[in-house]
């Protein structure tokens, strides 16, 4: 059967944001579609934590249930595909994808995440999200105590530090470089007993995903068993910017109280809009950027 090309709201990414901001419009009876490549960034995460309910489940059993749920609700539809190009028009939007398909409707979400710009460095991708992780709350307690390191520098390194800090005594930066640190943040590292490290890393060695040590560009060896990484991003998906939609300083979707963009109709929800990514913080989102976008069609059309 044909799939039917006009729609209340077209969401663009099915992952938690995008299916909680789903829920929320389906449950009002809004005639939805939820166009999505299934391939989060979290993929090959073992575990998934501090969302209640859910501690403790791999990221695939949350979005599969979430999926599962969303479904019953018969005014959701979904779109197995990449949006690739999106236009605004007189009564909306519309949203082409990969395969050439176009898909009107009267508001768009986009629900797309970004992408880190991390090092080429080998082992890296395989240790990516198992112990090479990014967020002290997300996953930081299942390392506590271990021997740690941080790959980042300046802010984003003293950050990272001043957190995990509290989850063990022994930390490093490992900066690739020259450490780009204040005096005072280097004097309070320093009183924290952090040490830092500014040669670059060749190879992360690993046991499936587990690290053992970092391999340094002098031939040097340091054992650790886990390492945080903070590097730049970008957008996942570059419409919401060929839109018009306004960026932050740090590169997200700048976005009001209600996750409205500067964009008339077109709100953003989960990574793309907030530098706290997490499951718990994409559900939120989504679900508010849900309710908003009803309450706008509400009032538009009451």
């Amino acid at each position: 059967m044909k799939q039917e090309n006009t729609f209340d709201v077209i969401i663009v990414g099915g992952s938690y944001a995008g299916l909680s901001a789903g829920m929320a419009l389906g449950r009002s009876l809004r005639k939805v579609l939820i166009i999505d490549n299934e391939k989060p960034c979290n993929i090959q995460t073992p575990h998934s934590h501090n969302f209640l309910t859910q501690d403790g489940k791999t990221p695939k059993e949350i979005s599969t249930l979430a999926k599962e749920q969303v479904k019953k609700y018969d005014t959701v539809e979904f779109y197995n595909g990449l949006a690739i190009e999106g236009k605004k028009t007189e009564n909306g939007f519309e949203i082409t994808t990969k395969r050439g398909e176009i898909f009107k409707a009267k508001k768009l979400i986009f629900a797309t995440g970004i992408v880190d710009e991390v090092p080429n460095i080998k082992g890296f991708w395989e240790c990516w999200g198992i112990s090479l992780i990014h967020c002290p709350y997300c996953h930081g307690y299942e390392f506590k105590t271990k021997k740690t390191g941080i790959i980042a520098n300046g802010e984003r390194g003293f950050h990272i530090a001043s957190l995990v800090n509290n989850l063990t005594d022994n930390l490093t930066i490992l900066t690739r470089g020259k450490s780009d640190f204040t005096e005072e943040q280097t004097r309070k590292l320093m009183q924290n007993n952090i040490n830092i490290i500014e040669t670059e890393i060749d190879e992360i060695q690993h046991q499936n995903g587990n690290i053992e040590s970092l391999i340094l560009s002098d031939n040097h060896e340091l054992k650790f068993e886990a390492v945080y990484g903070a590097f730049p991003f970008h957008q996942h998906s570059d419409i919401p910017k060929s839109l018009g939609c306004e960026m932050t300083e740090m590169g997200h979707i700048k976005t009001d109280l209600f996750q409205k963009t500067n964009v008339s109709g077109l709100y953003v929800c989960g990574d793309n809009s907030s530098p706290m990514r997490s499951v718990a913080n994409a559900v939120y989102t989504g679900n508010f950027a849900g309710a908003m976008v009803n309450a706008e069609l509400t009032q538009e059309n009451f």
